[in-house]
């Protein structure tokens, strides 16, 4: 489901806060970690053997499974879905280095800064934590809204196009989504999540391998879709929830970089299976960051005019 829109859970993935707010690679300067921090964000090597331990099944027998364990039928009826919730930014003093690069790079002389955190003593390494709207609308609508000193960001998808408002350097103009995002939101998974209807979608799914994902057994899976790339996706073998997904890559230091949502704390809201722990790890960035749900409804009303541009 989070899958949906992975450009927006994205955002909650550390540096891509400062991307997003200044529609650049401003995270360049971000800390990357040694190759310990690397090998914390890819998947692990294959394994030699397939470990006895892991039932070997189908992929169809898997994704059988995880459509039961989603919620299967009553997914349906979901129409409408509304995430609440906080988001960690990065720390305040590495937010205090953002608003150094701004102050260094010449587009946005002349501009206000990005308020932040103070980053002095016991507060230099805590979490900035944001608060959030995430809303999504069948066939393929999305918006998301952040609060950040005291204003209002927001980005939405109507289906076809998209546009964002990006206030914190006193950018009072809504602008369309670039071509890049507008081509990541347009391959973006159904309500349900990417295995649901793949057949229908025409999205081919190969089992690579048996895995781990924080520790328990997973199934590696590969979904080749007809357009679009390739991506990953990791099936618990026990609960057969989906624990770990592979996220839109960002460019960062000049260079995009896989990222890897980790999905946790999964609970049952009318009859759905839905995770509200969410945690981005950004390959050769030391700093993973967490999303986390306070309140998700089902089915609320959502007006098609939220997923639009707003009138000038």
């Amino acid at each position: 489901m989070f899958s949906q829109s992975r450009s927006a859970v994205t955002v909650a993935g550390g540096f891509a806060l400062a991307a997003w707010m200044a529609g650049s690679a401003v995270a360049a300067d971000a800390p990357k970690a040694a190759g310990a921090a690397t090998a914390k964000a890819k998947a692990p090597a294959a394994a030699a053997e397939w470990p006895a331990r892991v039932p070997r099944l189908s992929a169809e027998q898997i994704i059988e499974k995880h459509i039961a364990a989603r919620g299967g039928a009553a997914w349906n009826s979901v129409q409408t879905l509304q995430f609440t919730g906080k988001l960690e930014a990065g720390k305040a003093d590495s937010l205090q280095r953002t608003t150094a690069m701004f102050q260094q790079d010449k587009r946005f002389r002349g501009k206000a800064e990005p308020k932040t955190a103070a980053a002095d003593g016991k507060d230099a390494g805590k979490q900035v934590e944001l608060p959030f709207t995430l809303d999504f609308k069948r066939p393929h609508k999305t918006r998301m809204e952040i609060t950040f000193a005291g204003k209002t960001a927001w980005q939405v998808y109507d289906g076809e196009h998209g546009w964002k408002f990006r206030p914190f350097l006193n950018r009072t103009d809504v602008e369309p989504f670039t071509a890049e995002e507008t081509e990541t939101e347009a391959h973006q998974d159904n309500l349900g999540g990417p295995l649901f209807d793949y057949a229908a979608r025409g999205v081919k799914v190969s089992v690579e391998r048996a895995d781990t994902v924080d520790g328990n057994d997973a199934y590696k899976l590969k979904l080749v879709p007809k357009e679009g790339p390739s991506r990953y996706i990791w099936i618990d073998a026990k609960s057969f929830l989906d624990v770990k997904v592979e996220g839109t890559p960002r460019r960062m230091d000049g260079r995009k970089h896989d990222v890897f949502v980790i999905q946790r704390d999964f609970r049952k809201v009318q009859g759905v299976m839905l995770p509200f722990l969410l945690e981005t790890a950004v390959d050769g960035y030391p700093d993973t960051h967490k999303m986390r749900i306070e309140n998700a409804t089902v089915n609320p009303t959502l007006d098609d005019k939220l997923f639009t541009k707003p009138a000038a």
